[in-house]
This record gives structure tokens, sequence and C-alpha cells, in this order.
């Protein structure tokens, strides 16, 4: 809504370059420059895109308009030279959501950010964020924390279904366990195109595990470790987040069907 004599400022519909006009305010706004209006428009378009939101740093986020925001970095520096400081600590805290949305993160990683977060599993949630923001500027702690992703939500769905799994269980033999309770292992199904699919999905799996083993942060990897590169990452976080987003969708749907059973 815009005021008599007052034309309400155009914010970006493409969020990449909404997050640059946000980050850009916010630098001015720290210097006593800055629009508050645009500050606020900017901010909620991408506080209302789930994955952008969680990306956000925590002075954007619990910031509602200018003076808020300005108050919140003030503590960052003050005196001589601040300006640069604060400058510099905008621009480090941007980082993580311009690169994720740079590396084409959008509709697809939203869709997987609003089901896991309807998901009751705290930890489910924290490693898919932490694989987002890890993307595009920590390759291997983004594989690393896909695979625990995988690891979290299989093991409530095997909790879950009433069965246990076991302390030294790897991803392969974690999912081999949670697809039988949900009817999802190639050898519960007759018709060749689904032992196909459900067989490329196993062999999904059982990849992004042996990747963390080989290039991840959780290990050393001593001379034989595969340095990953951001667009590996990518990659990982993608199918890690698919998979996890599957199953849980296919366990939601066992639920309502009341076709769950637990051992």
């Amino acid at each position: 809504m815009s005021i008599i004599g007052y034309d309400e400022p155009e914010i970006p519909d493409d969020l990449f370059e909404c997050a640059l006009l946000l980050r850009n305010t916010i630098v001015g706004l720290t210097t006593e420059g800055g629009s508050d209006i645009e500050y606020k428009l900017a901010r909620k378009k991408l506080m209302d895109d789930p994955a952008c939101k969680r990306l956000l740093p925590d002075f954007v986020r619990y910031s509602n308009d200018a003076m808020s925001v300005r108050s919140a970095l003030s503590s960052v520096a003050s005196g001589s030279g601040s300006w640069a400081l604060r400058r510099k600590h905008v621009n480090d805290h941007f980082l993580p959501i311009l690169k994720y949305l740079e590396s084409g993160g959008g509709g697809a990683d939203a869709a997987i950010t609003d089901v896991l977060t309807d998901y009751d599993a705290p930890a489910v949630q924290a490693f898919w964020t932490k694989a987002l923001e890890r993307r595009a500027t920590d390759p291997e702690g983004a594989v690393t924390a896909a695979s625990t992703l995988l690891e979290e939500v299989c093991k409530h769905i095997i909790e879950d279904s009433g069965g246990d799994w076991g302390h030294r269980w790897n991803v392969p033999k974690l999912y081999a366990e949670a697809s039988k309770a949900l009817n999802l292992a190639p050898s519960q199904h007759q018709e060749e195109v689904f032992k196909t699919i459900l067989g490329s999905c196993q062999s999904v799996v059982q990849s992004i595990g042996s990747l963390r083993n080989k290039g991840g942060d959780a290990h050393a990897g001593g001379r034989s470790r595969v340095p990953f590169k951001s667009r590996h990452a990518a990659l990982t976080v993608n199918l890690a987040g698919s998979m996890a987003l599957f199953l849980i969708e296919t366990w939601q749907a066992r639920v309502e069907e009341g076709e769950t059973s637990t051992k």
C-alpha cells in the first residue's frame, strides 16, 4: 500500500537481486543513510521464503525496521573506522544467502524445507539448514551435513515404525532398514520399473555415504581424500534433500492410510 504523493519503491522479483538490495540497504543504514521502507519490503520478501529466512543473518531476522537493525549493528563496532567494520560484518553475513541463491537455490529447496520444517524432528531440520548454508562456501561440511540428514531421517522412521537401529550402522544400512519399514525395498516389489527406481534410490544413498567418507569433514581422509567443489556439494545436498523428502512423505502417507505397523 502506498501513501498519496509517495511512490513505494520497487522490490526485485528475483530473490538474488532482492538479497543484494537488502544487503546494500543495510550497509546504507549503518551510516544513517538507507531506506526504512526498502529494508522492510525486501526483508519481508526474503522472510516469506522458508529457505531464505533460515539463511538471513540474525540481525535481519530479528530486526523489523531500520532503527532495530541499526541498533543491532551498533554493537559490532563504534568510533573511528567503525563504518568499515560494520560494512564488512554485513557483507560477510550475507554471503551464505547470496551464494545459495546464486547457485540456483529456490523452489525445490523451499519445498523440501517446508516438509522438513513440519516434520517433528529438530535434528533433521538442523542438518538440512546446515547443508544449505554450507553448500557454496564449505563443500566438505555440506556433504557431511547431507549424509547426516539422511541418517537422522532413517533413524526417526525406524524408531517411529517400532524398530531399533544399531549405533554402528552406516547410511546404507540405516536406509535399508527404513526402506523395508516403508515398503520401499526393491525386493518388496515385483514390477520391474519399481524395482529399478527403488534400486536407484538405494544407490544414491550409498553413494552419498561414500562421498562423506571420501571427502566430508567428519573423518580424516589421508592421501585418498577427495577435494570437493561447490557444484559437487550442491548435487549431494540436493539429492540428500530429495531422498529425505521422499522418505518423510512416504511415511506420512502410510500413517494417514493406516498402513504403519510396529514390531
